[in-house]
């Protein structure tokens, strides 16, 4: 009776002792984890439209793309150069930055005006440049926001492509951009 009653006792101080352990593991687990991650996720969308809300909006949703398209691929033929054209919008926190970091970048800015036209094509709810887009680059709306296409001066299409590459952090990777600059210019 003594050896049942003390087997009683231990297997009760055993699970009362299990219990009390995983009531202390499972709860900071619950109320970490959670709330912490909606904190971050809010705190990182109001970080970026504060960026957004601060750099310069080259996307220009009014204007006829076509016609500026070839007013600039006639400038460019006429001064050897190519048309670089950026496609994105206002709302593309990575366009943004990839047109803030090239006007501030001075020796890429340099590369870029002495061999491109440069053409920022607007794609958004309100003008998504249907038509566009299916001529010069129907394949780039795959590579997601923004993506590049270079146009010759006789409005031949040369290259399409993303941007993911060229990303460094929160910014671009200047060498990385200026190769692209370079190896896509008219050859002289």
């Amino acid at each position: 009776m003594k050896k049942l009653l003390l087997s009683a006792v231990v297997l009760a101080a055993m699970l009362t002792s299990c219990k009390q352990e995983v009531k202390t593991v499972e709860a900071p687990v619950q109320t970490e984890t959670t709330p912490t991650v909606e904190t971050d996720t809010v705190a990182a969308k109001a970080a970026v439209e504060k960026e957004k809300e601060e750099l310069a909006k080259p996307y220009n949703e009014q204007e006829d793309a076509q016609a500026k398209l070839n007013e600039l691929i006639a400038k460019a033929k006429k001064e050897g150069k190519n048309v670089f054209v950026q496609a994105g919008g206002n709302w593309c926190i990575w366009c943004l930055r990839f047109n803030d970091f090239v006007q501030k970048n001075e020796e890429i800015k340099k590369v870029v005006d002495a061999n491109y036209e440069y053409y920022h094509l607007n794609y958004s709810k309100e003008n998504k440049n249907k038509e566009i887009f299916a001529k010069y680059a129907p394949e780039g709306l795959e590579l997601g926001f923004p993506f590049f296409f270079v146009i010759n001066g006789n409005g031949e299409v040369t290259k399409v492509f993303g941007s993911g590459d060229l990303e460094a952090d929160k910014s671009y990777d200047a060498a990385k951009v200026k190769q692209m600059f370079m190896d896509n210019a008219p050859k002289k």
